[in-house]
């Protein structure tokens, strides 16, 4: 059962659907018998026993409801794959919170995003510490690698410290186990802090390198050393790590370790500045060959819920064949929505405001929703939210709320939100001179992440080379001894009209094409909210984005 609770809504339905037929059959055997004692007699020789048919539709509800398992079936997945291992630090080192929530929490969620945006692959999950540990073998079951994600923890490493080098090595051992799929890879999440020799790390790189393994090291957490909190089992802070000699441990990020293991594996480093690493390493392991891959995997305790749905369904069809005004009435009850099913359908607060133009209004609704909604909900709220300012011209409320979005596990919603993070940069930079060039880099840097996940948009393609053209310095102030004086005029011209501009370099963008791209972004945008917007009207969707 997943929910064994809910079993106790069984005996309260299958009194409720009973008093209602038993009520039904009173009243309708009393309006028989005040037309005359024949028709009551004959009522009351009908549907003797309707109670009971809605008393067991009641109990198969309730026992569906609390959500039955049982049995085992055989599932195929078949894929086109490239063969991948994740492996995940869990030294105590990885508790330091010089990153939210923490550097373990960090690498959790960056490995939860990659396992997500490769869905087609085979994946597996190595734990290492001062040894290696399988986790999960190579599968096309992503849920079961989730799982094992979700659980992560120091604690499950039973030897501390850092060992680089044998999880180097034990990843080439699962790598090498894979008798299909296509090219191979090994994705660390580390912060650099090993305790085995750095020639041994290296070494171990290398045997990687000569047996084809693509190398992706991911480094987390900050250079400045930080301390290593203990919590106590709620979660409340007790003091830090320490040294045997009572000296509190301090640990940071060691990119000068990685980097020598990576260049010997021919590999890569993510740097942890990368806002979103998972897309650096989809963008890096793109390029690998896939080939077909198949397994078949066996599911314990199958869902068996629409087995009582389907014996409710016929004892009901049946009742209703027979006697169609209780069962009638009751296949009402069943199929009327819900307070919660209304409160489903209710459209978003921010949906009206911005149908007429009030984007001000439109993301404080949407801001409200976020803070209310959880998961996907929380992630469609904020970009809706960052969108609407981005709509109502204010970009720093803009950029806040998009990055928030941005972080989002939806690939189709990140890239939207990086995209609008872009336009939103792009229109500030136009505004303040003074941070014009940090802008336009902001603008860049967020184009070429939406482009890592959609490299053939054509309208990130054309923002971004608008981000990265910088205007032309302004001209040199005018250099005098009097000081304060007037700048001198300009040099005449030849005579015959106002000086040309001068024309532009070949294959370069002028002026007035940058402003008529950055025009049709705009209205494509708001043609797009507009087809969206219709689009909702005709199907009436739960969530609302525009």
């Amino acid at each position: 059962m997943d929910a064994p609770l809910l079993l106790v809504l069984a005996p309260v339905l299958a009194l409720a659907l009973g008093a209602l037929a038993w009520r039904a059959r009173r009243a309708r055997v009393r309006l028989a018998t005040a037309w005359s004692d024949a028709l009551g007699q004959r009522a009351r020789g009908i549907n003797r026993h309707g109670f009971l048919v809605f008393g067991v539709t009641g109990v198969l509800l309730g026992v569906g409801l609390a959500g039955p398992r049982g049995g085992r079936l055989d599932v195929d997945a078949t894929s086109r794959a490239l063969n991948l291992v994740i492996g995940v630090d869990l030294s105590r080192s990885m508790l330091a919170e010089d990153v939210a929530p923490n550097r373990l929490g960090r690498a959790v969620r960056e490995a939860r995003r990659l396992s997500q945006d490769l869905a087609q692959d085979r994946i597996g999950l190595l734990g290492f510490a001062g040894s290696s540990y399988i986790l999960a073998p190579l599968t096309l079951d992503h849920a079961a690698v989730e799982l094992h994600l979700t659980a992560l923890d120091p604690d499950l490493a039973s030897e501390g410290g850092t060992n680089l080098a044998r999880v180097l090595r034990q990843g080439a051992e699962v790598l090498d186990g894979a008798g299909q799929g296509g090219d191979r890879a090994l994705v660390l999440f580390t912060d650099g802090e090993t305790h085995d020799s750095l020639s041994e790390s290296i070494a171990a790189a290398a045997a990687l390198r000569e047996v084809g393994v693509t190398l992706v090291l991911v480094s987390v957490g900050d250079t400045i050393p930080a301390r290593i909190p203990l919590r106590d089992p709620g979660g409340r802070r007790i003091g830090d790590q320490q040294t045997a000699e009572g000296t509190p441990v301090e640990t940071r990020r060691r990119d000068d370790l990685l980097r020598p293991v990576a260049e010997a594996a021919g590999g890569t480093v993510v740097p942890a500045t990368v806002q979103n690493q998972s897309d650096v390493v989809v963008g890096i392991l793109r390029d690998l060959a896939r080939a077909p891959a198949r397994e078949r995997r066996a599911q314990d305790r199958r869902p068996l819920a629409w087995v009582t749905a389907l014996l409710a369904a016929l004892l009901l069809v049946g009742h209703t064949l027979s006697r169609r005004g209780a069962a009638l009435l009751s296949l009402a009850v069943l199929v009327l929505p819900t307070p919660q099913a209304a409160e489903a359908q209710r459209p978003s607060g921010g949906i009206t405001p911005a149908r007429r133009g009030d984007h001000a209004k439109a993301e404080s609704a949407f801001r409200a929703e976020a803070a209310r909604a959880t998961g996907a909900a929380r992630d469609t709220a904020l970009f809706n939210a960052g969108t609407a300012a981005l709509a109502a011209g204010r970009y720093a409320e803009a950029h806040g709320a998009l990055d928030s979005a941005a972080s989002t596990p939806d690939p189709e919603l990140r890239y939207r939100a990086l995209y609008n993070h872009g336009v939103a940069s792009l229109r500030a930079a136009a505004l303040d001179s003074v941070h014009r060039d940090s802008l336009l880099g902001l603008a860049a840097e967020r184009l070429k992440e939406a482009l890592l996940l959609r490299p053939d948009a054509d309208r990130a393609k054309w923002n971004l080379e608008l981000a990265m053209r910088r205007p032309p310095p302004p001209p040199p102030s005018p250099q005098g001894g009097g000081g304060g004086g007037n700048p001198p005029p300009p040099p005449p011209g030849n005579g015959q009209g106002p000086e040309r501009s001068p024309e532009p370099r070949p294959g370069a963008m002028t002026q007035a094409e940058a402003e008529a791209i950055l025009s049709s972004v705009e209205r494509g945008e708001a043609a797009t909210r507009a087809e969206q917007a219709q689009r909702r009207r005709a199907t009436a969707r739960v969530v609302k984005d525009w």
